[in-house]
């Protein structure tokens, strides 16, 4: 999409929340600022949901507001961190030479956490997608939060809660974020295309909502997508626009679910491509070949070859698709394909 993105251009304030538990603690921790886990299943609104605290909290959230996307930051080489503008600042040329990868994050972190508010008493400090900190991480993690806690609010947003250690679950107060119901999907989905001006009709953002199954991000983004493409949101436009990318979505997500432990979800979505959606498993394997050509690197994508051969030539043998490929995404979620580390 070449226009800007819907979830950017109508990011909701607190009140626009669709979940009302959500918007009660939301304005609880604006009254009384305290370290929060924002946890639920994926595009239930986290970040959405922390950046509207933000807004609501800091007067320049632009400068006391930081977001640390984790699955990025943690896989960042010290030349990334050393050129990334949030931290070029306090990455001094020794530092970085002198310091290991590991080193180097938690210098980060500690530095994030340490500068002073520009606006306001405190800072915020989002740790986004959190459930992928290693545990060494973590207790870095637990001490900056000890000695920052007078001038820095944490947020933790993840999938994954349990995965935290205690001693950081004890310093947070929880915020559970559900999948928005079908028709707060709807009603969310109706706000944006009336406020864009989009043609559409009842049928279309029902369409839409049931396509998405409690996901608001790739609601909206089906929304969008179908209106630039069929020029308005109608059931037969987004059957259209949404047929070819629901596919690959669904791959994006077993993907997610198996790289961040989720075995259970990452499986359930092969059975669904599997019996519901007709698919071989030299068809599943392929589309995961392709999707995650983009989102691996070359060392990555050499391992992930190698696997996926074998299970290539089991699956020709006439064994169990769904036994097959999913040894692939165990391995993904047992670390046997890790992401390449500097």
């Amino acid at each position: 999409m070449e226009s800007p993105l819907w979830t950017t251009e109508h990011a909701p304030d607190i009140d626009d929340l669709p979940q009302s538990e959500v918007r009660e603690s939301l304005w609880g921790a604006v009254e009384e600022p305290m370290n929060l886990v924002v946890h639920g299943p994926k595009g239930s609104g986290k970040t959405a949901a922390v950046r509207a605290l933000a807004r609501e909290t800091h007067a320049d959230p632009d400068n006391d507001f930081v977001e640390i996307n984790v699955s990025d930051f943690f896989g960042m080489t010290k030349k990334e961190l050393s050129e990334d503008p949030r931290f070029e600042s306090f990455i001094t040329p020794k530092r970085k030479r002198e310091s290991s990868k590991a080193d180097l994050i938690n210098h980060v972190l500690k530095e994030s956490a340490s500068y002073a508010p520009v606006s306001g008493e405190y800072k915020t400090v989002l740790l986004d997608n959190a459930e992928g900190i290693r545990e060494d991480f973590q207790q870095a993690l637990r001490r900056v939060m000890e000695q920052y806690y007078e001038t820095t609010q944490f947020v933790i947003a993840t999938r994954q809660p349990s995965a935290l250690i205690p001693p950081i679950r004890s310093r947070c107060f929880p915020v559970p974020m559900r999948a928005p119901t079908h028709e707060e999907t709807v009603a969310v989905l109706r706000d944006v295309v009336e406020a864009e001006d989009a043609d559409h009709d009842d049928d279309g953002l029902e369409y839409v909502a049931g396509y998405a199954d409690g996901d608001l991000r790739k609601a909206l983004l089906g929304a969008q997508t179908t209106f630039e493409q069929e020029g308005a949101v109608t059931m037969e436009a987004a059957y259209e626009a949404l047929g070819e990318v629901g596919v690959d979505d669904r791959i994006e997500e077993m993907l997610d679910d198996a790289e961040a432990g989720e075995f259970t979800d990452a499986r359930k979505t092969l059975d669904d491509l599997l019996v519901e959606e007709g698919f071989s498993g030299e068809e599943v394997l392929a589309d995961v070949l392709r999707i995650a050509g983009s989102r691996y690197d070359a060392d990555r994508m050499a391992r992930l070859h190698r696997l996926a051969g074998e299970i290539d030539m089991d699956i020709k043998e006439g064994t169990s698709d769904r036994i097959h490929v999913s040894h692939l995404l165990s391995n993904l979620a047992g670390g046997e394909i890790p992401a390449s580390q500097e």
